[in-house]
């Protein structure tokens, strides 16, 4: 039970604890944020970890100069690139178990059958419009290794896509993040991104509900 009030505490006051491990940490920090953007779009089994609201939080304490833009602008870029490559690569080598319908251990069906409907529905884009929905941007790529995308057109949308949210979040956080009221309510900001992020998520689910129960 610690363990998940430390994680939440860490969570919501990002923008303190990034502060003190920069300073215990030093240039290592950007290693620290590279593996946890990685392992958020890179593993099926990592959705919790901070995306949206951890990039918006480092572009709003880059502007105090303690952490550069320029460099963990690329670093964000290459480990959300990187991160949907490799989970690509781990939904096409354990493409046979999924489609034969067999458990996986860690990974929830559901999650998988969600983002798969959603593929119907959107297409390749999808790579794309995942990056911006939490649960979703972890497990779209590993469906379209499931799949049939070829890589060349996945790698594609996958550069689009991460680039994209890593900009967006990134000097959103850069531009907005010393405006008084984000910075004296820093923690209800980094709330409501988690909550508006997942508003798609919990529209999805409940229109798949109300189409279960119709059937």
């Amino acid at each position: 039970m610690s363990s998940i009030m430390s994680f939440i505490d860490i969570f919501l006051h990002l923008d303190k604890h990034l502060s003190l491990y920069m300073t215990e940490y030093g240039i290592f920090i950007y290693l620290i944020l590279f593996v946890i953007v990685f392992c958020e779009t890179g593993f099926v089994v990592t959705p919790f970890l901070p995306g949206d609201s951890l990039v918006f939080a480092t572009g709003a304490l880059a502007v105090a100069g303690s952490i550069k833009v320029a460099p963990v602008f690329l670093i964000f870029c290459i480990a959300a690139i990187a991160g949907d490559t490799v989970n690509y690569s781990i939904g096409h080598f354990l493409r046979d178990k999924v489609l034969a319908h067999e458990n996986i251990r860690f990974i929830k069906r559901e999650y998988i059958e969600r983002t798969d409907a959603f593929f119907k529905k959107h297409g390749g884009q999808t790579i794309i419009i995942a990056r911006f929905i939490p649960i979703i941007r972890t497990f779209a790529p590993f469906v379209a290794g499931v799949g049939t995308m070829p890589y060349r057109r996945f790698i594609l949308f996958n550069a689009i896509g991460g680039i994209s949210w890593v900009s967006i979040a990134l000097f959103s956080g850069y531009f907005f993040g010393n405006i008084s009221f984000v910075k004296n309510n820093f923690s209800m900001v980094i709330l409501g991104i988690v909550v508006v992020s997942l508003i798609p998520v919990v529209i999805t689910f409940v229109k798949n509900k109300v189409t279960t129960k119709k059937i």
